[in-house]
């Protein structure tokens, strides 16, 4: 990636990292969703899927309308991130049950974090540049993944956790 040279820049290069943060999380997410017992749970790692693919595809969007060439560039940010998930979930957790949906939620909302604060920054600087309809997609998406953390946390707190607790 070149120096950026002005805030347009940055913008496209954001919009790129967030490309692949969504890639590298939807595809730690199929290897998990598999895994969660809690069938809510499953159920919205699977309908989070579909909103990862369509914010990737509003992305590509932003970026070509930027004149730029439609790609990403690697995120080192949520290949951490996705380490972690792999290694709490996939490698050390438990083969399945309660304590593991536990562990699948947290490992989700630290992902998801990223999305709110990538996509939250993205649409600010579409703001800054007078990109009115980038801004308006941005702040949706980001209202949509915020949704997702929103649920996951009720989820947790009303049902996994509870019977992560009942299982020891």
């Amino acid at each position: 990636m070149p120096t950026p040279e002005d805030l347009k820049d940055v913008y496209t290069d954001e919009l790129k990292d967030l490309w692949s943060a969504n890639d590298q999380m939807q595809k730690v997410l199929k290897k998990i969703t598999s895994k969660a017992s809690d069938a809510t749970l499953k159920d919205m790692l699977k309908n989070s899927q579909d909103g990862i693919t369509k914010h990737t595809e509003i992305l590509k969007e932003l970026i070509a309308g930027q004149d730029e060439k439609v790609s990403k560039e690697h995120c080192k940010g949520m290949e951490g991130l996705v380490a972690e998930a792999t290694k709490h979930v996939l490698e050390e957790g438990p083969d399945k049950g309660p304590v593991l949906d536990t562990l699948i939620s947290a490992q989700y909302q630290r992902m998801t974090h990223y999305g709110i604060a990538g996509f939250g920054t993205a649409a600010a600087y579409a703001k800054a540049l007078g990109l009115k309809d980038d801004n308006t997609k941005l702040r949706q998406a980001t209202k949509e993944i915020y949704g997702g953390d929103e649920f996951m946390t009720k989820l947790a707190e009303t049902a996994v956790n509870a019977k992560a607790e009942e299982a020891e």
